[in-house]
């Protein structure tokens, strides 16, 4: 049960990114198309990622499997607390969403997904995590044990390499 329920640790990116890019797709179609069940699966995958890594995910399974290692020009690995901080912060816009549509209504649901939307395109586009950011500035306040991650709490090096502006 202890192996079912971790995430790894080093993340492959490119298997990161195909996910948000899975992530990205179902909430545009969702959005554009009016077509609100699709928070069923969004809501599942993300739970199951932050369960599980990849292990009970279908996009989780596609990207390890079959996209990942085919995008070679993403190859990196980068840790997997900031991932699965990531994945929870999906997990908790999409329950929010689910619950909007159920109880309000899909009008008011699907603006819910907007930032997810624009954290999957940063990720899944342009290799930038926004929950990893996020990540590291909790562990600069002191929020999150840098022993959780101690190559997390200074990110700043790792995006200047990528070509981003200092967090």
């Amino acid at each position: 049960m202890k192996k079912l329920f971790s995430f790894p640790n080093p993340v492959n990116d490119a298997a990161a990114r195909a996910v948000a890019l899975g992530v990205l797709i179902m909430s545009l179609v969702a959005l554009f198309t009016n077509t609100a069940w699709l928070l069923v699966p969004l809501t599942y995958g993300f739970v199951a990622r932050v369960a599980t890594g990849p292990t009970l995910s279908p996009l989780g399974q596609f990207a390890v499997r079959v996209s990942g290692p085919r995008i070679r020009a993403w190859q990196k690995f980068v840790p997997g607390p900031p991932k699965r901080f990531a994945q929870a912060m999906g997990a908790t816009f999409t329950i929010a969403a689910t619950i909007v549509w159920l109880s309000a209504g899909w009008s008011d649901a699907r603006w819910i997904l907007l930032p997810l939307i624009l954290a999957a395109s940063l990720e899944g586009l342009l290799g930038y995590c926004l929950g990893c950011t996020v990540f590291g500035w909790l562990i600069r306040a002191g929020w999150i044990p840098e022993a959780i991650c101690a190559e997390c709490g200074d990110l700043s090096a790792r995006y200047a390499a990528a070509g981003y502006p200092k967090n």
